[in-house]
């Protein structure tokens, strides 16, 4: 924790609500579920599967992408795999979570498919948008085309407007999150957000009581001439977002705050500076220079280092020279270690942008600041440490409000008590498998499309793939996932003499069918159904050019399909952003360069397969899928072994080259044989006894 700029007190408020409510009562189990690293400059402990955190909390590790760390705008191609492995953990446990919590954006592009998977609700905290993000990216000055590059911004932001449309509650620290951060969003709906502010650890944190030996004196004593004056704390990762040389500007160039108080700068940990990383390096660089310029020997410290244990007594040592906290980052989500210091007595003084503005207007124990106001800045500090009535007045408001708004247990029954309200609004997945008694389990399954992967063939390549399905029956499941209708689709199969398969997903994820009778899934459709509005979308969509309504034969009540002419028509990217700007919640998926789909939100080739395969047990490594368009994307990326054939079309699928997917150099039928040999599919094929 705070080894980077992703580390910090965000985190450790993740860390805190998983303690939090696993003491609550009527809370079994609660398992915070992260990425697994492995990795010589981090802690031993990121490689750790499992780690405790009380008797009924724990950190949960699941391997996803390279074992060595990477930084979060590099993790969006290996969520996929994130999810697939995590529901084979919780398959191994002895019961599956009662509702899913997503933190960040990419946390809630796996957790929206996690939750619809189990058939349980999704609560999620954004804690910063991406958004917002890029507005202050582009006020600095860069380039769009340069903030996607760094920051992967488009993909954040498409996530984060997928799970503001199919969370059930999204809970927020601060209003002015709700406000300022969620109202720039399409699906904002501030019907679904709470206001539930983040606690304090009050064991931790409390005030000075004139008897501790606080150790870190001496280590920051020997900085100061006088280290009898009061402290101006500052306390954050060495970020340039924290804003920290604003900081140093203002007390450099005030005479009179340099006379009256030292200034105590905690700014991570450093061995050398030019091991850390470019930000970090850069950050404390300037900060050095400015202490030098200024000439701030013997009135500012920066330590090299502390333990995070000794936080709470960093606070309290500031309290006990009657100083102040300051906050001055260009914007703070909701200002947790403001928190830490009210609750050890220390007035702050904090930017005026983000989480500090309620916490202040709580406890009305400091001032809020432009932090870009050099002057602004120093008055507030002046203002509290030069008057004993304001810093006492301020220092007791804090200890008190903190108590009275800010503990975890206050946190947790707030949390518990709107959670307990969607109880009853989800129909789990059914535990047994479908038919069970028609159905034989196999160990393994073949996914295959129809229009570009079994149809269009020659009669060899497509007669080869039969017998070789045939010969291996009694051991793989053998599926079509296609966005044909389920009439259609049988009679294309017909007509080419392909056998009727153990499980029919058709309409682009939308119907499920099992076996020679064709039982469909009742359960699947009533699932899908979430927030679809048929005669909406359609309504939007006949609207624009370039598109025409496919003829009725290919419309479902889940899927509105359309001719898609490219030149005429808008980007499937701006079709997305109009279903959004009507809080439409669906999913938009072209093919073949002419056909555009429009399904629920749940239903997708990808979800309807992942659905199967728990139903039916069957690991998503042990199949085997072939797709050939754009509609197959989905149920090719994560954990699935995948070949797209060689007659794919155009360059749809090309985005796949990064993945640990099998280009085939044959087309067809004869591509999706050439994979089973590539993998060796039926290598190690588990034959159930003959009585299965």
């Amino acid at each position: 924790m705070g080894c980077d700029a992703d580390t910090g007190g965000q985190t450790k408020y993740v860390v805190d609500l998983a303690r939090a409510l696993a003491s609550s009562e009527g809370v079994g189990q609660v398992d915070l579920v992260t990425r697994r690293i492995v990795d010589p400059l981090v802690s031993d402990d990121y490689q750790q599967p499992i780690e405790a955190l009380s008797d009924n909390a724990r950190i949960i590790r699941i391997d996803a992408g390279p074992e060595e760390y990477i930084p979060k705008e590099q993790l969006w191609d290996h969520l996929d795999s994130f999810m697939d492995n995590l529901v084979n953990w919780l398959n191994g446990q002895e019961g599956m979570p009662d509702l899913v919590h997503s933190h960040y954006a990419d946390a809630g592009y796996v957790g929206i498919r996690l939750s619809s998977l189990l058939g349980v609700p999704l609560i999620h905290t954004g804690h910063s948008l991406g958004r917002d993000k890029r507005k202050r990216l582009l006020a600095k000055g860069l380039s769009r085309e340069a903030i996607e590059q760094t920051y992967n911004i488009e993909r954040r932001i498409d996530a984060e407007e997928e799970v503001l449309a199919n969370a059930d509650l999204i809970i927020t620290s601060t209003r002015n999150e709700i406000r300022e951060q969620y109202a720039l969003y399409n699906y904002y709906d501030p019907g679904r957000m709470v206001v539930i502010p983040p606690g304090t650890d009050l064991q931790q944190f409390h005030p000075y009581d004139g008897s501790e030996t606080i150790a870190f004196f001496n280590e920051v004593s020997r900085f100061f001439t006088d280290p009898d004056k009061p402290i101006i704390l500052s306390l954050s990762r060495p970020d340039e977002r924290k804003n920290i040389l604003t900081l140093i500007e203002a007390y450099g160039e005030s005479s009179e705050l340099q006379q009256l108080a030292n200034l105590l700068v905690i700014a991570g940990t450093r061995e050398d500076i030019r091991d850390l990383d470019k930000g970090a390096q850069e950050v404390l660089t300037n900060i050095l220079l400015l202490m030098d310029s200024y000439d701030l020997y013997g009135k500012m410290a920066i330590p090299k280092g502390h333990h995070p244990e000794e936080v709470p007594e960093i606070y309290r040592l500031a309290a006990a020279t009657r100083g102040v906290f300051v906050n001055p980052a260009l914007t703070e989500p909701f200002g947790l270690t403001l928190l830490e210091a009210a609750a050890s007595g220390l007035p702050i003084v904090a930017t005026e942008n983000g989480g500090p503005v309620d916490i202040i207007g709580n406890c009305h124990n400091g001032r809020l600041v432009d932090p870009l106001d050099k002057e602004e800045i120093t008055r507030a500090l002046l203002d509290l440490l030069g008057n004993q009535d304001s810093w006492s007045q301020a220092s007791r408001n804090g200890i008190q409000a903190v108590r009275q708004y800010y503990s975890w247990r206050g946190h947790a029954d707030s949390y518990l008590s709107m959670v307990l309200s969607l109880a009853g609004k989800y129909q789990p997945i059914p535990s047994e498998p479908p038919r069970a008694k028609t159905l034989r389990y196999r160990d393994r399954a073949i996914f295959t499309d129809l229009d570009q992967n079994l149809v269009g063939d020659s009669a060899v390549g497509l007669r080869q793939f039969v017998d070789v399905m045939q010969e291996n029956h009694r051991c793989v499941t053998f599926g079509i996932a296609t966005g044909r209708r389920i009439d259609t689709a049988l009679s294309l199969m017909n007509k080419y003499g392909i056998p009727r398969p153990d499980v029919l997903i058709s309409s682009l994820g939308t119907r499920i069918h099992y076996g020679q009778s064709l039982t469909e899934d009742d359960y699947w459709a009533d699932h899908i159904d979430h927030h679809w509005n048929l005669r909406r979308v359609k309504r939007l969509l006949d609207e624009l050019p370039g598109l025409k309504v496919q003829p009725k034969k290919e419309q479902t009540q889940y899927k509105l399909s359309y001719y898609y002419d490219v030149v005429k028509a808008p980007p499937l990217e701006e079709i997305t952003a109009m279903l959004r700007d009507r809080e439409l919640t669906a999913n938009a998926i072209s093919s073949f360069g002419q056909f555009l789909d429009i399904v629920p939100s749940r239903a997708s080739k990808g979800q309807a397969l992942r659905y199967v395969a728990q139903r039916f047990d069957i690991p998503l490594e042990q199949i085997l899928v072939a797709g050939g368009s754009g509609a197959d994307e989905d149920m090719m990326r994560g954990n699935m072994l995948a070949v797209v054939v060689a007659n794919r079309h155009d360059e749809e699928l090309s985005q796949l080259e990064e993945q640990s997917i099998y280009f085939a150099s044959q087309p067809h039928a004869m591509g999706i044989l050439e994979a089973i040999d590539h993998y060796d599919f039926f290598g190690a094929c588990k034959v159930p006894p003959a009585d299965d």
